[in-house]
């Protein structure tokens, strides 16, 4: 075998594994998510279910703080209460608030956080804005609801809990998308 026969046949075998390392690549994406749909893992953008009767816990308070937060947005956002005391078990709603201050429609998606860690085991949220990309017209303001259970079986120690949002803007997204149950322009 000759030198430019060697060679196409390293070049043959570099690109079809390029190909192949592409192509798997891609696959990751729909496979990891199937994973976490089938596991519970990564669960922040989808809504809980309730147990048929929750048990409030009426003889212990928690303080959540709520948080909002903007990452390469021209927007306001803002919680319309900074902190509220719950019982363990007790639906809770609250109301965010969010205004794009451009003049073009942005497409935006809301990433939560909790604190302390342990927070995410026992929070359930059946209503939340960050289900779903929100866009905004030119300086619309929009009010947004998020209706939540922190269970009763929250350490006792913990007594003060933080729920945080982080909107991103989403490049490239279409505008096409309803706007939530409980919303208003």
């Amino acid at each position: 075998m000759n030198t430019i026969e060697a060679n196409s046949v390293v070049m043959k075998k570099l690109l079809i594994f390029t190909v192949v390392m592409f192509v798997f690549g891609f696959a990751l994406v729909p496979f990891y998510e199937k994973i976490c749909e089938v596991t519970g893992l990564n669960n922040l953008l989808q809504a809980d279910t309730l147990a048929e009767n929750p048990q409030v816990d009426t003889t212990r308070w928690v303080t959540v703080e709520l948080d909002a937060n903007i990452r390469g947005l021209p927007w306001q956002f803002r919680p319309l209460q900074s902190s509220l005391r719950v019982h363990p078990g007790e639906l809770v709603e609250v109301m965010y608030e969010v205004r794009n201050n451009s003049d073009r429609e942005i497409n935006g998606q809301a990433i939560p956080s909790y604190s302390p860690q342990l927070l995410a085991k026992h929070l359930k949220k059946l209503e939340c804005f960050c289900f779903s990309k929100q866009v905004l017209k030119p300086n619309e303001t929009r009010r947004m609801p998020v209706q939540f259970v922190i269970e009763s079986g929250l350490p006792t120690d913990v007594n003060t809990v933080t729920i945080s949002y982080t909107f991103f803007e989403l490049a490239g997204a279409t505008a096409a998308t309803s706007t939530p149950k409980g919303t208003q322009g």
